[in-house]
């Protein structure tokens, strides 16, 4: 089994340290700050282990407000705003250092049968005809300022096995591109075999809640990139850039599994004013539309 895929679990197994109050454990990212994707799954994480198990989320709505101190735990506090007949409402706030870093609100639904429509999935290679993190990234690392940023990359994502169906933003800077991006995804491991070896989140976190915490994770990673792609950009590992996270939504239509190919298929309709719009959808490799994301994150140009 993957280490680094049972790191990320354990990373989800947040402690229950008063009703509705857990505290989880933070790691090294490739900048130094907190990964918003991990903020993000942990508190939605937090939200489900107040639920019932047969009501999933539906949607997420967050805010990034402070950088994250890799270096120290995160404090997840629950308010129990709502639990109705067929939705259950949570809102969450994690806390470092007394401040508030990162704000979230969740909503849960019962299974319910209704009316089904979905947009197709566009066209899109074979992932396994994708270059790996380990084939791609090291025939850029010439760009990269700093010359760790290749190792830390495929650390930070030795996890997740993400393909590029074309090239990222910093293999292509000073190249306008149109706005639209897409990669492949799955975890680097089997998570059945996973919770069976005892990952830590095994106990306390259902499959089904898991695995929308994974890709909640996973869709923080790549959603900025087509901004940096209608501009020439390549990204702050470049150094032509430097941005963050403002706010993050994503709606979960349907059911998901994070250990199979998941398409992320993404554009930016918007940049102005010192910020980026990102939209996302992420369709299973059957063709089902199961997430919807959009982001809004800040993106400027260094002076000097």
């Amino acid at each position: 089994m993957n280490d680094a895929l049972l790191s990320l679990l354990d990373l989800l197994a947040l402690e229950r340290i008063e009703q509705d109050i857990f505290r989880g454990q933070s790691r090294a990212s490739v900048v130094p700050r907190v990964f918003g994707g991990q903020v993000a799954a942990q508190a939605l994480v937090a939200a489900g282990r107040t639920v019932p198990a047969d009501r999933p989320p539906h949607s997420l709505h967050a805010y990034f407000l402070r950088p994250g101190d890799p270096g120290a735990p995160i404090v997840y506090t629950v308010d129990r705003i709502r639990d109705g007949r067929s939705f259950t409402t949570r809102r969450v706030v994690a806390v470092q250092h007394g401040q508030p870093i990162f704000h979230l609100s969740a909503s849960f639904q019962v299974h319910e049968e209704g009316l089904e429509h979905q947009e197709p999935m566009p066209p899109a290679p074979d992932p396994l005809t994708l270059p790996t993190a380990a084939e791609m990234l090291p025939r850029h690392a010439d760009r990269f300022v700093d010359p760790g940023v290749t190792e830390r990359l495929l650390e930070a994502r030795a996890a997740i096995d993400l393909r590029y169906v074309d090239e990222p933003p910093f293999g292509t800077v000073g190249q306008v591109r149109e706005p639209r991006s897409q990669v492949w995804f799955r975890t680097n491991g089997d998570l059945d075999k996973a919770l069976a070896d005892g990952a830590g989140c095994g106990d306390t976190v259902t499959r089904p809640l898991l695995d929308i915490c994974l890709v909640t994770y996973v869709s923080d990673m790549t959603l900025l990139d087509s901004i940096l792609l209608a501009h020439g950009r390549g990204g702050w590992a470049v150094g032509d850039v430097v941005g963050a996270s403002l706010d993050h939504a994503m709606w979960f239509h349907r059911p998901v599994r994070a250990d199979d190919w998941l398409l992320y298929d993404q554009e930016s309709p918007t940049a102005q004013g010192g910020r980026g719009l990102g939209k996302g959808r992420i369709f299973t490799a059957d063709g089902q539309l199961a997430v919807s994301v959009i982001q809004e994150g800040v993106i400027r140009v260094p002076r000097g």
